[in-house]
């Protein structure tokens, strides 16, 4: 008789352990199925792309690229493009192995934040940039700082991105 007793205690305590790990899953669920709901609600980066043309990030992507290339970068000046590269080897040229580069200044939530729609279509974004000359063996030669106007067209579906002297 005993053992029939304990058969049937094990099994209550199995259905009550399988009902409660049941909950746990179902919490789980909800659990992560609220969080994923307030990250896509809360995304910096989600963006109406049909009204800009292209997606925030897209655009934010292609203005990077395009700082990579700093060697085709131009100044705006008094309303006049002049390249960044000309401008800096006026006070002393590139040697051998050196490289200009810039970078944004920006941390990435200002950068992302710096990201608008164009009431014109397209994106804007402005931010503080970093100019250097990268050399041999590692070594980085600040030139200054400037600012960048970066700017996405859904008339020309193009980004163009322009240095901006810092104002006097």
């Amino acid at each position: 008789m005993s053992n029939a007793f304990s058969d049937r205690s094990g099994s209550r305590q199995g259905r009550a352990g399988r009902a409660v790990l049941w909950v746990a899953i179902l919490l789980s669920v909800a659990l992560l199925s609220f969080v994923v709901a307030m990250a896509v609600r809360n995304n910096p980066l989600a963006s109406d792309d049909t009204a800009n043309g292209i997606s925030k990030y897209r655009f934010l992507e292609e203005c990077k690229e395009q700082l990579e290339e700093a060697d085709t970068l131009n100044v705006s000046l008094q309303g006049q493009n002049v390249p960044l590269k000309s401008l800096i080897e006026q006070s002393s040229p590139l040697a051998a192995g050196e490289s200009l580069h810039v970078n944004v200044a920006a941390d990435s939530r200002d950068w992302v934040a710096a990201a608008q729609p164009n009431p014109e279509g397209g994106w804007l974004a402005a931010s503080p940039v970093l100019i250097s000359i990268h050399g041999k063996n590692a070594s980085v030669k600040p030139v200054g700082s400037a600012g960048l106007q970066c700017l996405y067209s859904t008339k020309d579906k193009k980004t163009t991105v322009q240095i901006v002297p810092p104002s006097q």
